[in-house]
Order: C-alpha cells, then structure tokens, then sequence
C-alpha cells in the first residue's frame, strides 16, 4: 500500500466515535464526532459523516485491548474479529464499543481493508521486571494475568514527536516521560522509542487519579469492603469506575470545574487536586527512575494539553529532575507542540497535541505493505 493513499482512523471513545482521515503527507484531510451512548453508533449519521469525509483506501481502528495474542496492529478478518471479542472480559467497558464500530464502519465500507491498532502493543515490549505482578505463577501462566499498559498509540506518538521538537530524532539516549492526561490518565518511560514502564496494568485502572477512576489503591481494602460491607463485585466495580478520581474527591469529573472550585475556596475540590498531582507528581519520579534520569517530560491529552495549572503543578518539586517551566509561556502554550520549560533547565518540560491518527494511519499502511 502506497504511503500516499488516505486512512481513515476510528476512535471509539466512552460515548462518541472520533472519524478523522489522514492524508497525502500525513495532513488532516477531515474530520468526524459522532454520538455513541454505550457504543451505538446511528447508521445514517455514520453514512452521512462517511460520505462528507469522501472515499478512503484503508481504514485503522483503534482497539484499547489486544491481549498477549496482538503485540502489533493486524488485519481484520473473521477469525480476528472472533479473537478480539474473546478479549471483551479483559476490558468489559472499552473492546465492545471498540468491535461495534468495527461492524459499523466494515458494513458501510465492506470492501475497504480495516486493520486493528492496539492500545496495549506499544508496551508489549517492556521487560518482565516492569510488566510482571508479583502473583502466584499458576494466575500468571493459566490466566495471562500481567501489566498490560494502555493509551499506548498516544504514548507512541510522543515517542515519535518528542525527539523531533528537541532535534534529537534517532537518539537512542534520549528518556522521555510521556503524561497523557485526560479522563483516563496514564505516563510512560520510553527510551530508544519504546516503553519500559507504564502506569496502567492488567486493567486501566492501575495507576494515577483519573476523572472518575480511583487509580490504584490498596486491594486488601477492596477484600475488606467485599467481605465487611456485603457490597456486589459489580457494585465495587462501578463504583470504581464511575463514581471515584475527581468525580469521587470533588462531586465533578471535570478538571477545569476542580480547578475554579478550588481557586474560589472549595475545600473538596482543593483537596481533589492536591491528591491528584501528588499521584502525579510520584509517578513522574518513578518513570523517571525506571529509566535512569529524565531528558524530556511531555504533557498531551486534553488535560495535559489544556491546563497549564495542572502542568505548573505537575512539575512543582521536580527540580530534583533538572524539570523547571517557564511560567509565562506556560500560560501562553493553549495549542500546538512547544517547550514551555525555562531555557536553562536540564530537562525540557514539552506540551504535544495528541494525534492517535497519524499513529494508526502509519501503523495501517504497515500492515497493508507488508512492513
């Protein structure tokens, strides 16, 4: 498949469909939201959305899960799209509205070549002391229970564009902690382009305080509350899910509602965001240990992009880091890539939009290439 041809990239989010085609050069050649409460997609506003954005020669969808089977994006047939559905237990809320605009977008576009682009296969190569939990090897083995990292087309982009911004593309020394923050939430160590470390796990629920996800906590005190309280698993799973982070600590899953709140005194929300970039704050620091010091530290994702309150405050007692931003262009960075770190800091502190797209519209034409 020639580089030059046009892919269309599919992102199924929590409650819409994100269609954008990627074109010639890698530019934006349009682009598509549409409305998907619990995954369903209206057939006609698919097919008018479909039609406005014009013919595609391929089309790459985002797939949050791919198991220990998918390591790399694949092309979609029968017996994969059988494959990924077993892997729906895995990620109970995110695979199936993954595999419903899969079967949305093949019925409307049957002959055009789909492929799957994973999540968890830019971690797939971390190394056993990162992605292995300390449980008993009948669970590890029988159950393939392991770390598996998430939002790795994100993390992969910043991998990709990181070195560039710094002018040190093919720099294999270059270490770089990659913040995506948005509802979900998750970091990355990355050296040589890869993933050594991430804060995510066998579920997206390890890990850093989210909207509405508790990140990690003490599971003997999950034990506890199944077996003092009498509460139903599914109870606790949806609490954990959906009622915990900010939405649990400030009654709001929303970081710009927490941050006015606290500036106008709020006692919930301060503490919301006092929890919130303290989680943070120590995974930086211990991304940066797994890979040995910090060169960059960059900010995507609509929180990490959007909030220079949250990145000040990120970055606040990091000095320790060579970490230091410049407060003033901080403020100033509302779009785009840029340094907003001071000039003579060791670590550079980077804001990079997130473009998931132009992750899988590469990794699609791989695939159909042969490469």
């Amino acid at each position: 498949m020639a580089g030059s041809q046009r892919v269309l990239a599919v992102n199924a989010g929590s409650s819409s469909v994100k269609l954008s085609v990627v074109g010639a050069g890698d530019e934006a050649a349009g682009a598509r939201e549409l409305e998907a409460p619990d995954g369903a997609l209206d057939v006609g506003a698919l097919a008018g959305a479909l039609s406005e954005l014009g013919p595609c020669d391929a089309v790459g969808h985002r797939v949050v899960h791919g198991g220990e089977r998918f390591r790399e994006a694949v092309l979609i047939d029968a017996g994969v799209r059988a494959q990924l559905q077993a892997l729906v237990e895995l990620a109970p809320l995110h695979q199936p509205r993954s595999l419903a605009a899969i079967d949305a977008v093949c019925a409307q576009l049957p002959q055009v070549p789909a492929v799957a682009c994973f999540d968890t296969a830019f971690h797939a190569s971390m190394p056993a002391a990162a992605s292995t939990y300390a449980l008993p090897a009948r669970w590890r083995e029988r159950q393939g229970v392991r770390r598996y990292g998430f939002h790795g087309l994100s993390h992969a982009w910043v991998a990709r564009r990181a070195p560039a911004l710094l002018g040190r593309e093919g720099d294999a020394a270059l270490r770089i902690v990659s913040c995506h923050l948005g509802a979900g939430a998750s970091l990355c160590a990355i050296a040589d382009g890869r993933s050594l470390d991430t804060t995510m796990g066998f579920t997206p629920l390890e890990g850093l305080v989210m909207a509405t996800r508790s990140g990690s906590v003490d599971p003997g005190l999950l034990l506890w509350l199944l077996e003092h309280t009498g509460m139903p698993e599914r109870e606790l799973g949806a609490a954990l899910e959906h009622e915990s982070g900010l939405q649990g600590l400030a009654g709001t899953p929303d970081m710009r509602v927490v941050l006015a709140r606290a500036d106008a005194g709020d006692e919930a929300a301060a503490l919301a965001l006092h929890v919130y970039l303290h989680r943070l704050r120590a995974a930086i620091a211990a991304m940066a240990a797994a890979l040995g010091g910090v060169d960059a530290l960059a900010f995507t994702g609509g929180v990490g992009e959007r909030s220079a309150a949250v990145r000040a405050g990120a970055v606040e007692g990091l000095a320790f880091l060579g970490l230091a931003i410049d407060m003033s262009h901080n403020e100033r960075a509302a779009s785009g890539d840029t340094d907003v770190g001071r000039p003579e800091a060791a670590a550079r502190t980077l804001v990079i939009a997130a473009r998931e797209d132009l992750v899988i519209a590469g990794q699609t034409r791989a695939v159909l290439s042969g490469r």
